[in-house]
């Protein structure tokens, strides 16, 4: 069930999800007040995702794992463990994000915030943390403009915006939110 939204939250959450694709989900992240994103970083990481999901892929006509040369699948499942291995020496050094329900498209984003929250001020700045896929223990970090917030008994919002963004991270986090989007619909059609 949808929560009924103040006409702030509604305007807000038609400018970041109206006519784009975007995806719903429970991904770690947290919003950081005032905080510096990583921009470049984030880039390179989308970018490198892209590489490795499409060798990954599960999609019908393209080459699956299970055709891959023995070698090829003994290296590729080493490499899964040494990256479920690197993600909780990681996760030991750092505190782990709470897992968050969100939306998200390439304007922005709408954060369900945890239970107690100061609601952070529209129009502040800030910061979205966010690890994208389970398997690789890294956090993107998104620039956002808060636009509006709300709260009921049960739970608190921020719709949170990016500002302008280079093209080329804009464009990476699109191909992005359509293998999530894609993901969803395949998990989906399986139930």
């Amino acid at each position: 069930m949808t929560p009924t939204w103040p006409a702030q939250a509604q305007m807000a959450e038609s400018g970041l999800f109206g006519d784009v694709l975007a995806c719903d989900g429970v991904l770690p992240a947290c919003f950081l007040p005032g905080g510096q994103a990583r921009i470049a970083q984030a880039e390179s990481m989308l970018l490198g995702l892209a590489q490795v999901e499409d060798l990954r892929s599960d999609e019908p006509g393209e080459e699956k794992r299970g055709e891959l040369p023995i070698l090829a699948q003994r290296l590729d499942a080493k490499l899964d463990l040494v990256l479920l291995l690197l993600g909780r020496l990681v996760r030991q050094g750092n505190p782990a994000l709470p897992a968050t329900p969100l939306r998200w498209s390439v304007r922005g984003l709408r954060l369900q915030l945890p239970a107690g929250t100061d609601l952070p001020a529209v129009d502040s700045a800030g910061a979205v943390r966010l690890q994208p896929v389970d398997w690789l223990p890294d956090d993107l970090e998104l620039p956002v403009i808060v636009s509006a917030t709300a709260q009921d008994a049960d739970a608190s919002w921020a719709w949170l915006r990016f500002p302008a963004l280079p093209q080329g991270l804009e464009d990476a986090m699109g191909r992005h939110l359509f293998r999530m989007h894609r993901r969803q619909v395949a998990d989906a059609r399986r139930r």
